[in-house]
């Protein structure tokens, strides 16, 4: 089955989602995403060693069963009882999720990358076999090969899957799911072309998809990034290895799930860019355990939110010129509770702020509570830039985006473009144009403003209201006309309030 259009553009996610869901029966969104995503996964590595199979069979000297002939390929090796084509000969038999375990376990076996990463409970029994087999006749379409990894045919598929899961968990999806105009905003104002790259939070590794996809799309190098990040979550961090596999992304993200604050797996890494969306809020985070550590720089954060603690996590991480992005709840803008308040003061008077930026509501899967986008950078006199010591960009997009369905919405291209280049024209990149304050929309503000507002990064603050535009009427005639129409309202209003009071006496109920 062919799921893309001449132009590239995929044609059947929609199609394919409603298929899979359909087969879901009575399992949880969150268990059933792992079967789906499992099997897409194995289908890409099998369709990429098939290819190079047959490849090798018509080479003279080759020979296709010679597992080093595809590691100098980087392509993963297959066993044969974990190839496609033995699970599509097998998917009719009640085995059939043994066979899929066993295949996930050979897999394993052969690739050390992938130890301890793909799901092996197939078997279970409340998994019906019937609808697995019809699960496994459904992705028929070639993802792994050569023409199928050029289009990133899987990864927009396994993407659009993972946003579709993460709307069917609600709440708990985003644990593993930034929606992805909110990443490529973080990405495009940031612009991540050369250096490393982390994630202490990663999820599903959005964050690095995005980060590669922004190299490519501006012409640069893979090779040039080098991505960094841990997941405290083990199936999340299984979602992640298995995304960054099936975009050939190398990666450090450890050989396990790991907490950030209590397990820090890249103790001596300074990262040129930092991209995050921490769990809003999080009481449960055993602060009381680290209450002198020594990322504390700014203050010791609350034992009962985290939110602090991620943002000086991520500022002992950064390299002299390094950036960092990160989403948090706005709540953390203005909070003084217990010692937020003089973190936040501390951390604004070491001119560490670069930008703030206000987001509309309903663009989380994970939480209806308006965010923001933070953007820290320990140099504000960086090389080819404009010196912004002593100032903070504030931007109040609550306004743009558009509703995607009834509950969620999303930022359009345009958004994102608006508000990145107002950034990039704020820092003085070249090309990027002459910044400009814009009442309603952004405001470049000095510290001592900061200090008369107490602290408090609420851009609105700052930015002040839209200016209307002046219609031409004269102030008197508007008002006048006005005056009339109110008056017509109240006169209609109060022929509905006698005709209600007549209908209630009608039935014994006047007043």
């Amino acid at each position: 089955m062919s799921i893309t259009n001449q132009n590239g553009q995929l044609e059947f996610e929609d199609k394919l989602w409603l298929m899979a869901d359909k087969l879901r029966n009575n399992i949880d969104a969150a268990e059933y995403k792992h079967v789906v995503l499992g099997l897409l996964f194995l289908k890409y590595i099998s369709d990429a060693f098939e290819e190079q199979y047959e490849k090798l069979s018509k080479e003279e000297y080759a020979d296709p069963e010679d597992r080093d002939e595809y590691a100098a390929l980087n392509t993963f090796w297959v066993p044969k009882e974990a190839r496609w084509s033995v699970l599509k000969a097998n998917a009719k038999k009640p085995e059939i999720g043994q066979i899929i375990d066993n295949a996930m376990v050979a897999i394993e076996k052969e690739n050390r990358e992938l130890k301890g990463v793909l799901p092996k409970n197939y078997a279970r029994p409340e998994l019906d076999k019937t609808k697995l087999g019809e699960l496994i006749d459904l992705f028929s379409f070639k993802v792994g090969d050569t023409e199928s990894q050029a289009k990133d045919v899987l990864g927009r598929v396994y993407e659009y899957f993972l946003s579709k899961f993460a709307s069917a968990e609600g709440k708990r999806g985003g644990e593993f799911y930034t929606p992805q105009s909110v990443v490529k905003l973080l990405v495009e104002m940031i612009e991540p072309y050369k250096g490393r790259v982390y994630d202490p939070c990663c999820g599903s590794g959005g964050m690095f998809v995005q980060s590669e996809r922004f190299v490519k799309e501006h012409k640069g190098r893979i090779g040039d990034i080098a991505v960094y990040g841990q997941e405290s979550n083990p199936t999340t961090w299984r979602l992640c290895k298995m995304n960054l596999a099936i975009r050939g992304i190398d990666n450090n993200i450890g050989e396990h799930h790991a907490d950030t604050f209590h397990n820090d797996l890249h103790k001596g890494l300074k990262a040129d860019y930092i991209l995050a969306n921490p769990p809003f809020n999080i009481s449960d985070w055993g602060g009381e355990r680290l209450a002198d550590d020594a990322r504390w720089k700014y203050g010791t954060p609350p034992a009962g939110n985290a939110n602090y603690a991620w943002i000086q996590h991520m500022i002992s991480k950064l390299a002299p010129d390094g950036i960092a992005g990160f989403v948090l709840a706005n709540g953390s803008l203005s909070t003084n509770t217990s010692t937020e308040g003089e973190i936040r003061k501390n951390i604004i008077e070491d001119d560490l702020v670069d930008c703030i930026v206000s987001l509309p509501g309903q663009l989380f899967y994970s939480a209806q509570i308006p965010v923001s986008l933070w953007f820290i950078t320990r140099n504000k006199k960086a090389k080819g830039f404009r010196d912004r010591s002593g100032e903070i960009l504030f931007i109040d997009a609550r306004k743009l985006g558009y509703m995607a369905d009834r509950t969620h919405r999303e930022l359009s291209d345009e958004d994102i473009r608006r508000v990145a280049a107002t950034y990039h024209a704020w820092r003085g990149e070249a090309g990027a144009g002459k910044y400009e304050d814009i009442k309603g929309f952004c405001k470049s503000a000095s510290l001592d403003d900061v200090r008369e507002h107490e602290y408090i990064l609420t851009p609105g603050r700052y930015v002040g209201i839209e200016e209307a535009e002046d219609d031409g009427e004269p102030f008197e005639d508007k008002m006048a006309r006005l005056t009339e129409d109110l008056s017509e309202l109240f006169a209609k209003s109060r022929n509905l309030e006698d005709k209600i009071r007549d209908n209630l006496g009608g039935i014994g109920y006047g007043f």
